[in-house]
């Protein structure tokens, strides 16, 4: 079966298909309206030797100016199916937050965090995304994927979930795509579940930048000796030896630096966004300034969260730049 058969189109520009609006084309995508459609996808790109790249939001990728190889594919897969138990299977297309909304609505509650986060739930599993302490891998007990071809039910430990990690975003990571997932949610008073997802918007509003971003770019730091090094760090992350990306990022006057129309966020430092058609290699050079001024000033190098997606092999790191003069 050839790839035209399955309604794919060769080199379709991926700046509508991602949050940061970067990027180079596709080489092949196309459109899987549910878990069956994903599954063809998947096994026929398999079949030609070609990588299969679920796009699910676009909200944690960064794809290269000259291209993505292989089959990317726009998951619509959004099925969700809730046992009276509080399990419930659904597909990675959904949008994360509208499973926090239905599950909610059941009395369901462990995704309260989840509110305000961009992207689907595929997504979600490629970084094990999450925030105030919780991740998705804590509520996932099996995931349905296409591995090799081969369509099956694995463990939640088949995906190898760390900290804003899983086996799905190791470099030259296993042909795995993911259909579907089965959780086991915990019942809650409908007002605790609400009165702490309010909590979690009014704190993301206050910190989240209008205009195109990946959401936190970087990947917090675990460290605690720098943790207790730093005297304005609040109490609670010296005691959890958390270092936010963003409080590094500002404490090197970052904050609000832009460069050929990237900008690290001036709300929140840890944002990097497109103000001005950036193109996706100018988003990249900013974050490795900041990489590079943070090593400096503190010893550590942050991780970026966000995935560079694509044909980066030709890719040579600058360091440090000669920022716009507006900053």
């Amino acid at each position: 079966m050839t790839l035209e058969r399955i309604g794919a189109r060769a080199q379709v520009s991926l700046r509508t298909f991602t949050t940061l609006k970067a990027g180079g084309a596709a080489q092949w995508l196309t459109e899987a309206r549910n878990v069956d459609e994903l599954a063809l996808a998947a096994t026929v790109a398999h079949q030609e030797g070609l990588r299969c790249h679920p796009l699910g939001g676009g909200s944690n990728l960064l794809p290269s100016d000259q291209g993505v190889p292989g089959l990317c594919v726009v998951n619509l897969a959004r099925r969700m199916e809730f046992t009276p138990a509080g399990e419930v299977t659904v597909d990675t297309g959904v949008a994360y937050q509208d499973l926090f909304l239905a599950a909610s609505q059941r009395g369901w509650g462990g995704l309260e965090y989840a509110v305000g986060i961009p992207g689907t739930v595929g997504g979600a599993l490629v970084s094990n995304a999450g925030a105030y302490r919780s991740n998705i891998s804590e509520i996932v007990k099996e995931v349905e994927v296409v591995h090799d071809g081969e369509r099956r039910w694995e463990p939640a430990s088949f995906l190898e979930f760390k900290y804003r990690d899983s086996i799905l975003r190791r470099p030259n990571p296993p042909a795995i795509t993911v259909l579907r997932i089965r959780c086991q949610l915990q019942a809650k008073p409908a007002h605790e579940i609400y009165n702490n997802a309010r909590d979690y918007q009014r704190q993301r509003i206050s910190k989240q930048p209008p205009m195109a971003s990946a959401g936190s770019f970087f990947k917090n730091v675990e460290d605690k000796a720098l943790a207790e090094s730093l005297d304005t760090l609040p109490a609670g992350l010296k005691a959890a030896g958390v270092v936010p990306a963003g409080y590094l990022i500002e404490h090197v006057g970052l904050k609000g630096a832009r460069y050929q129309g990237a900008m690290l966020g001036a709300r929140h430092a840890n944002f990097l966004l497109n103000v001005g058609k950036a193109s996706a290699s100018s988003l990249r050079r900013l974050a490795e300034h900041a990489q590079a001024l943070v090593h400096d000033r503190f010893g550590v190098l942050l991780e970026p969260e966000v995935l560079y997606f694509g044909d980066w092999s030709h890719w040579e790191p600058m360091g440090r730049l000669n920022l716009d003069a507006a900053n």
